[in-house]
């Protein structure tokens, strides 16, 4: 990184291009994600890209997941560019929308959920 980047922010790597991240952003991404939850543990990301609070509760939660040994696939809901599939989370496992939020799948079912600063790896 340069000191140009330094002092004025170079470029940075987006939560989508990390990765360990599946996208949901369609129906089918969320009934694929659910499907797959009956193989390994599946943990969603919805975040609010508009957010201080999400940005920063993301940023952190990836450095945890960095180093995260567990079998869990991560998939992240841009919230503003996909309410619709949100909404249809919460309604199928009846957790009520929160932004950030972290719901952990298995077998099809929610087992747990965070929001804010109670998001951490240590949930899943």
């Amino acid at each position: 990184m340069s000191i140009f980047d330094k002092i004025f922010g170079g470029k940075q790597e987006s939560s989508e291009e990390k990765s360990f991240w599946n996208k949901i952003e369609s129906e089918e991404d969320l009934e694929k994600a659910i499907e797959n939850s009956y193989k390994n543990k599946i943990a969603i990301f919805k975040h609010s890209t508009s957010c201080f609070i999400s940005k920063t509760v993301l940023k952190n939660f990836e450095k945890e997941v960095e180093n995260f040994d567990g079998k869990v696939d991560f998939y992240y809901l841009d919230l503003l560019a996909h309410r619709p599939i949100s909404n249809k989370i919460a309604e199928i496992f009846e957790i009520r929308h929160e932004s950030p939020q972290l719901i952990v799948i298995e077998n099809g079912k929610a087992i747990n959920n965070a929001s804010h600063q109670h998001i951490s790896t240590s949930i899943i």
